[in-house]
């Protein structure tokens, strides 16, 4: 019987981690490295080893009433969309309203996981953790990995010929800070993301000129949509979900390019994706077209070779008296601390899950990988239904409903998500359908909303859950973890939104 748990990290992950642990009656052990909760949300001047880094203007991509914790919502004077320093704020709040921190271990860095000798019998784990130059053991009964994959920067060095005769200045998007430095060079930009496409923006009130590579394209999405209202509760709900699996998938693919291409044509900004209709998460950034209409930041292909102060491109034009260069080309995800790297990380940077969560390899499914999931949805409220969903797996109460509520069979069973490259584009995270894949997570929990239930006892609620944004609360308005506001909330998130 799971008891005692580890829980590598503080972040969002990490505090559903603790809670989710808490409200089952498991006992969670947190491990920070840093002196703070918040995890990539928590910003620092300086970056610091082994942990995630941000920039100073960060904003959340998702709005508050899809990202907030399922049973703690934003204030209603929150704005929609945070500065970083206030959703830190509010990840303050909930662990401070739920009484998380008395749980976390500060300063405390785990150096190794490995398998305990009776591994195949009891599933449990030694977990060796260096605070103040002090190593110690403890075995538990799980672990729950919720390090996230923000910290191990990708630098692709190897893929641009000639960068070595480059007399200019070049460092990864995650050493990047603040603009000021900048002034009045020449950057180029290596990475149509939303970190690179963020840097290229903000450079571009500063810098002579900022050129921006990309080698495959992307969609450029505005965080504000019809009516002014944040994108992802127009855009992520139930009824569209519903619609795009049951239209041919060659109707499917024609609108969602129509809806990419909403704000401006995409090819006349040299923006297409090579993959038109790949589903990788679209960036978000609300000032990139109008800074390339300004002729302040230039889109340029994938470059093809590096000279001491120029750069040729893919497309043969060659770019003089270039000063500075950001690779914002990403991150590869890491776990230095398993002592068998098989159990996670497979070969060539790809990783396969069973559910996006447990390894399948493992004799007892003891070990969790919480928030490694990527999906159009926010992570807080996937992070917390993925660690509601795995405290039941722990507790040997998951049951296959298909087989007549049987306990599951990992090793058998056959829904995996791997980082191989799909509809979704290549990653070297999970890539998913937000809804489809909280649904399939809450489905086995029981907390999946029952439609017809509700049209028949509450229509005026199941208008909302079916039509309306599917924010977080619709998993909590039933099963285990069931949150009596739940209702409420979802009936009254407009009214937030518009506050």
């Amino acid at each position: 019987m799971v008891r005692r748990v580890a829980v590598v990290g503080a972040g969002v992950s990490g505090l559903a981690a603790i809670k989710c642990c808490l409200e089952e009656g498991l006992e969670p052990t947190c491990f920070e490295q840093s002196e703070d909760i918040g995890g990539l949300w928590c910003y620092t001047d300086q970056v610091e080893e082994g942990r995630a880094s941000i920039y100073r203007t960060v904003f959340t991509n998702s709005c508050k009433e899809m990202m907030c914790y399922p049973d703690f919502p934003f204030p209603d004077d929150h704005p929609n969309y945070m500065h970083n320093t206030r959703l830190q704020h509010y990840i303050c709040k909930y662990a401070k309203h739920f009484n998380l921190l008395q749980h976390i271990q500060f300063k405390t860095l785990v150096t190794k996981v490995k398998k305990c000798p009776d591994f195949s019998v009891t599933g449990q784990w030694e977990v060796v953790t260096r605070k103040d130059g002090v190593e110690e053991a403890a075995v538990f009964d799980a672990v729950m990995i919720c390090s996230g994959h923000h910290v191990y920067p990708n630098l692709p060095i190897a893929d641009f010929p000639g960068i070595q005769k480059f007399k200019g200045h070049y460092f990864h998007s995650r050493e990047y800070k603040e603009p000021e430095k900048f002034r009045g060079k020449k950057v180029l930009v290596i990475g149509l993301g939303n970190s690179g496409s963020d840097i290229a923006v903000e450079l571009s009130t500063v810098a002579s000129q900022v050129y921006l590579s990309s080698r495959s394209g992307s969609w450029v999405m505005s965080r504000v949509w019809d009516n002014g209202y944040p994108w992802d509760m127009l855009v992520i709900t139930r009824f569209r979900t519903w619609l795009g699996n049951i239209l041919p998938r060659a109707l499917s693919d024609w609108l969602y390019v129509r809806s990419m291409n909403r704000s401006f044509k995409h090819e006349n900004f040299g923006l297409m994706p090579l993959d038109k209709t790949s589903r990788k998460e679209p960036v978000f950034n609300d000032d990139l077209p109008s800074r390339i209409a300004c002729g302040v930041v230039v889109i340029k292909p994938n470059v093809k070779e590096f000279k001491e102060t120029s750069i040729l491109f893919q497309d043969g034009t060659v770019q003089d008296d270039v000063d500075v260069i950001v690779f914002a080309t990403g991150y590869c995800y890491s776990y230095p601390f398993m002592e068998d790297h098989s159990i996670i990380k497979s070969r060539d940077n790809e990783v396969t899950l069973y559910k996006g969560i447990l390894p399948p390899q493992l004799e007892k499914p003891t070990m969790a990988v919480i928030g490694l999931v990527q999906s159009l949805g926010p992570i807080i409220p996937t992070a917390d239904l993925q660690c509601r969903w795995v405290v039941k797996v722990f507790q040997g109460s998951m049951t296959n409903k298909k087989k007549g509520g049987k306990p599951t069979n990992f090793k058998q069973s056959l829904f995996f998500l791997s980082s191989l490259p799909q509809r979704y584009g290549s990653s070297t995270t999970l890539q998913t359908d937000y809804i489809t894949y909280m649904d399939d997570l809450a489905s086995d929990l029981g907390a999946k909303p029952n439609m017809l239930k509700l049209l028949l006892t509450d229509p005026r609620l199941a208008l909302k859950v079916i039509f309306g944004p599917c924010t977080p609360y619709q998993y909590r308005l039933e099963g285990p973890g069931k949150w009596n506001g739940a209702r409420k909330a979802i009936l009254t998130q407009w009214d937030r939104t518009l506050w």
